[in-house]
């Protein structure tokens, strides 16, 4: 076989298994929640994040990987839906949820502790899902901050 069909073979045979994207699965005690994410991991998408967004669909959200472990506060300038917010520690548990945060603010938002990582999910999301503090959370396919 010409390697350029093994290559397309290749690339049809992972999408028709459901090859997927970076994803973050929240072990809650109602069970897994799965959100398929986008990664912002260098400033420039750590600075833009979600603003100008006029959606966010259920199930999907923007995971926030920084380099180092501090506290990260944002802010919803410019982001136009209700978000959550969710810190996630080194350990890979969540340490802080802030709901439902006012769209176009320029008041800080923040857990108040130090964070390796944030997820943003739809405004709601977290009640609706039973996502808690404390839940442990598995990052799959997602690249090292």
């Amino acid at each position: 076989m010409a390697p350029w069909r093994l290559s397309v073979a290749v690339v049809l045979l992972l999408a028709a298994c459901g090859a997927s994207g970076p994803a973050v699965v929240l072990q809650t005690k109602g069970g897994p929640v799965e959100v398929a994410v986008e990664i912002a991991n260098d400033d420039a998408t750590r600075t833009r994040g979600l603003m100008y967004r006029t959606t966010l669909a259920d199930g999907r959200g923007m995971l926030f990987v920084f380099p180092t472990n501090e506290v990260h506060d944002f802010w919803m300038k410019n982001t136009l839906i209700p978000l959550d917010m969710l810190w996630i520690s080194e350990d890979r548990r969540i340490l802080g949820i802030r709901d439902k945060t006012t769209p176009l603010s320029t008041a800080t938002v923040g857990a108040g502790v130090p964070s390796r990582y944030v997820l943003e999910v739809p405004g709601g999301f977290s009640d609706r899902r039973g996502i808690a503090i404390g839940d442990v959370v598995e990052l799959r396919g997602v690249p090292a901050g």
